[in-house]
């Protein structure tokens, strides 16, 4: 059963890759509803989440936080590591890798999807729906997202086209495993806290300020505002 409903995370994602590769014509406002979903997820569903899971405080600060933090630093530090030379050398300050590897985390985190559903399945069927409805909902945030990412920084578009194909898969794949083992509560949280960094730091950093570069309209700021209040609505009615 948890397999066959990853199935529908699946598709979700396909389907938001393939409204983001759609909407090429209107990248800013792509850019700013990107932002959003971003924004949203990680502050309305990621953290709550990882703070609960995580468990003890390190020095009067909640685990996920620390790593919520450190995911922020490592990604702006990877970044500034990727972009530095080639800017040295007058080249574009936006370089592929930093998108692919934005695109892998966002894969892992899909594989994470995909576990979530597995082990809420092991705990009852009610459980299992309520995770699936969330999961395969957000879904079409994460594909657009993924899609977004890896292009925005300079990839083919068959590398983007991959990386979708792969957030797609992920679901399924780690719904499948959790007939294999069962994730610690505690590392599901402390993963969730830093991978929220790292999609904080794309979305506040590089995602919405390019939204707004070109086109500083008040549209690409409203798709912004929607793009939170989408998932806004996604972890309301699930909870």
């Amino acid at each position: 059963m948890a397999v066959f409903v990853a199935l529908g995370a699946f598709l979700m994602t396909l389907v938001g890759g393939w409204t983001a590769q759609r909407v090429t014509d209107r990248r800013h406002l792509v850019l700013g509803l990107a932002g959003g979903l971003m924004l949203g997820v990680v502050g309305l569903d990621l953290l709550p989440e990882a703070v609960e899971a995580a468990g003890d405080e390190v020095f009067g600060v909640p685990a996920a936080l620390l790593l919520f933090v450190g995911g922020f630093l490592l990604a702006h530090l990877v970044e500034r590591v990727l972009a530095v030379r080639r800017a040295a050398h007058g080249g574009e300050k936006r370089v592929p890798q930093v998108g692919l590897t934005a695109a892998a985390a966002m894969v892992g985190h899909s594989l994470m999807d995909g576990i979530a559903i597995g082990a809420a399945f092991q705990v009852g069927g009610g459980m299992g729906a309520a995770v699936a409805v969330a999961v395969i909902t957000h879904d079409f945030a994460d594909g657009f997202n993924t899609y977004t990412i890896t292009s925005l920084y300079g990839n083919e578009k068959r590398k983007a086209v991959a990386m979708l194909v792969a957030d797609a898969l992920a679901p399924m794949v780690g719904a499948a495993s959790t007939l294999l083992f069962t994730l610690p509560a505690e590392l599901l949280g402390s993963y969730l806290g830093f991978f929220g960094g790292v999609l904080l730091y794309l979305a506040a950093a590089e995602i919405l300020p390019e939204a707004h570069h070109d086109h500083p309209a008040l549209s690409t700021l409203l798709f912004t505002v929607g793009g939170v209040a989408f998932i806004w609505l996604v972890v309301g009615l699930a909870g």
